[in-house]
């Protein structure tokens, strides 16, 4: 595959090189960006009429799961610029359009807001309409590419009427942006998240994604399938890399006094074939989960709540086994299974938390059951 046949240089030299100094430094992965434009990657779910390659969610699932295996922070940035490229594509003007598939824009989602917990599908920003104009007003508690990003999808209450929210796209160096704070935290350093307010932002009113008040149908139909897909492909690419970087110490590495491997321990092994086995089904759940959209299968929004919570929770687990078989070595940064370890406590608590999300699905399928009885 010509994308893979692309990616894979920029990985090898580019982005796997700069990945611990990129979460050291919490220092934007620019020059990964700016590589993956050139090779026309930024422009992968473009369409061919503005220059794009014209592929779907499953290609960009590759290109997310490979990057997560160096660099889950890089990872991030480049599944949060396809979640907005899928609305721009649909809604968006063809401009724009043309500067993402010319790989000269990177775009982001800037939905989650202070005082909404992680119900995004419900923002309490506001939108208000002057004439030809959009003036928009609103806090996001945490914004990937914050600052660095060429736009934001952002999300507001209607203008009008009842809806729970309408999406807008909006230049990112518009006057009344503003990032409040640099994020140091945990995990995800190089991925410039950080919370972004709004006060008095003016746009046009045709910088309007879909219509107004119809946002949810937009959230739901149109981004959960390709957020949620794409957020698990993040998480089991870094599963592959903690998984590696696990299995060549314990091949690497032996007793002083027995000339033993670490993996010869039936112990150690057993606990990292439960691992890989953890890894591979959420994998496959993911590749389920493309199935079922391609297929249009009556199951789809099902493996759409699953997928996200289930590789997010499997991450958890197999990175913690991962510092668990390795010992004391795993606490040092040079292996980089530390970093990896991090890296995977955020999908687990990004919204829609696993659960939000478990909650989703225990209702879909006692709504399920009932209609069965009723039957």
């Amino acid at each position: 595959m010509r994308f893979l046949q692309a990616l894979e240089p920029i990985v090898r030299d580019i982005i796997a090189p700069a990945a611990a100094e990129t979460d050291r430094e919490a220092r934007f992965p620019r020059q990964a960006l700016d590589a993956l434009g050139a090779a026309g990657l930024l422009g992968l779910v473009s369409s061919p009429e503005v220059g794009g390659q014209g592929l779907g969610l499953a290609e960009a699932a590759q290109v997310v799961q490979r990057i997560a295996q160096d660099c889950p922070a890089t990872a991030m940035v480049l599944t949060m610029h396809y979640a907005g490229t899928v609305l721009i594509e649909k809604y968006g003007p063809q401009q724009v359009r043309q500067a993402i598939a010319a790989g000269r824009h990177i775009t982001t989602l800037a939905w989650s807001e202070m005082g909404t917990r992680s119900h995004f599908w419900a923002p309490v920003g506001t939108a208000r309409r002057e004439g030809d104009q959009v003036v928009l007003d609103g806090f996001k508690s945490m914004v990937t590419s914050a600052a660095e990003a060429d736009s934001y999808v952002w999300s507001s209450r209607p203008t009008q009427g009842d809806g729970a929210s309408s999406i807008w796209l909006v230049d990112a160096k518009a006057a009344g942006l503003a990032r409040t704070a640099v994020f140091d935290g945990l995990g995800l350093r190089g991925n410039a998240s950080a919370p972004v307010k709004g006060e008095g932002v003016r746009i046009p009113a045709t910088a309007l994604l879909g219509e107004d008040g119809q946002g949810g149908d937009l959230m739901n139909n149109d981004e959960l399938p390709v957020f949620a897909t794409l957020i698990a492909s993040s998480s089991i690419g870094l599963m592959d890399g903690a998984l590696a970087r696990a299995t060549a110490h314990l091949v690497k590495n032996r007793f002083a006094e027995s000339d033993t491997s670490l993996s010869e321990l039936p112990t150690i092994r057993a606990y990292l074939a439960r691992a890989q086995i953890r890894a591979d089904q959420a994998r496959t759940l993911r590749d389920d989960t493309l199935a079922a959209m391609a297929a249009g299968r009556p199951d789809t929004m099902l493996r759409v709540l699953e997928v996200k919570a289930s590789a997010a929770e499997a991450a958890l687990e197999v990175t913690d086994t991962a510092m668990r078989i390795c010992g004391g070595a795993a606490f040092r940064k040079d292996v980089g299974i530390e970093r990896l370890f991090r890296d995977a406590r955020a999908a687990s608590v990004m919204a829609p938390t696993s659960d939000v999300l478990y909650d989703f699905i225990g209702s879909a399928l006692c709504d399920a059951a009932a209609k069965a009885q009723a039957a």
